[in-house]
Formats: C-alpha cells, sequence, structure tokens
C-alpha cells in the first residue's frame, strides 16, 4: 500500500513523491542533448560539462534527473556562468549552503534536471566526480547503490530528506574509499544529515 502524501498545505518540495527506477540507457542522450545547449550559452565561461549523479553510471538505478555540473575556472569566473546560463532560461537559485557551488532551477518546460556551475577544483565537485567515477568502476557496488535507493524510496516515499539521509553512509563509504579527506566527509555529512 502507498501512503498518501501530506496535507495539501505541506510546502510542494515534501509532497514530490520519491520516485527511483531502474537505469534507463536513454539517460546519457539526455544529458548529451542539455549540455549541447548549455555549453552554446557558457561558451569560454565553463571548462566542462559534466554528467553526474546516479543517471551518469550505467546500470544504476535513479531518480529520472539528469545531474549537470557545469565547470568554471575559478570563483572569478562564476559571475559569467550565472549571466549567461540566465540568458538561456536558468534561475540562479543560490549556493543553497554548499560552497563553490551554485543551483540553478531549470527552464520551464524543460527536460527534468537539476544544474550546478562549480568551480575547479572544489569540494562539491570532486564529490560529484568520486562518486560518479567510483561507482561506474565498482558496478557491484553501483548495483548494492541501487538497491539501497529503491529500499530507500519505498520506504520514504514523501520524505526526500529520510530518503537522502539514509543514503549517506554509503555515500560516504564510497568517498572514502576513493580518498577523501576526513573534513570533507565530516561537510558531506554535515550538509545531508543537518548534523
Amino acid at each position: 500500500m502507498i501512503p498518501n502524501p501530506p496535507a495539501s498545505d505541506a510546502p510542494d518540495l515534501l509532497r514530490r513523491r520519491v520516485l527511483v527506477e531502474a537505469y534507463d540507457p536513454a539517460w546519457p542522450q539526455q544529458f548529451e542533448r542539455l549540455r549541447q545547449g548549455i555549453q552554446a550559452a557558457v561558451g569560454d565561461a565553463a571548462i566542462a560539462i559534466e554528467h553526474v549523479g546516479s543517471t551518469s553510471v550505467p546500470g544504476l538505478a535513479a531518480k529520472p534527473i539528469i545531474d549537470i555540473d557545469v565547470i568554471v575556472p575559478s570563483r572569478a569566473g562564476m559571475a559569467a556562468a550565472i549571466e549567461r546560463l540566465a540568458g538561456i532560461g536558468y534561475l540562479h537559485v543560490g549556493d543553497l549552503g554548499i560552497e563553490d557551488r551554485e543551483a540553478f532551477e531549470p527552464p520551464p518546460g524543460s527536460p527534468s534536471h537539476h544544474l550546478y556551475a562549480c568551480v575547479r577544483g572544489g569540494v562539491a565537485l570532486e564529490n560529484h566526480l568520486k562518486v560518479r567515477d567510483y561507482l561506474r568502476a565498482h558496478p557491484g557496488t553501483a548495483q548494492a547503490y541501487g538497491e539501497l535507493k529503491l529500499r530507500l524510496a519505498d520506504q520514504y516515499p514523501y520524505e526526500p530528506f529520510r530518503y537522502s539521509m539514509g543514503k549517506t553512509d554509503f555515500l560516504l563509504t564510497i568517498l572514502s574509499e576513493a580518498g577523501c579527506r576526513a573534513e570533507d566527509l565530516r561537510e558531506v555529512r554535515r550538509v545531508n544529515t543537518g548534523s
């Protein structure tokens, strides 16, 4: 039995269902279409545009939302990237408490995706890339992570914060295996759990 979502006066974020699906081989193509439009807009303000998150790992169950990191060369270059992304309809919503990473709401009607502009060498970017690369290189770990996400989505279908918290220890293990520093691991725990 699927529980009812929270009452209609709850914030939209809390009513949004946590949906995790089997891997879709169309996700890389969706990323590439989005990347092309973003690249045309940001031009030389970005040094790379990376597909990150679970949809970037072949075979991994994921929420059907493409995660994209636009990599800027320095903090000083962030303003140009923000301005150019605004020019194609992205709404800058700030760093959301994560240093060297700026978040954006996508233009209305665009495919479901999260867009971040990240400073090269920043912890947030490095963590995204380390998790992606580790899971790509370790299919058994990716499968276990996908199974965990499916269980959590079933357990907390309308509680995205609890869903995220439930993944934290698994992600910290991956980041530790990938060589993250202890202080960076503590920051990831703080951001994911609020403690």
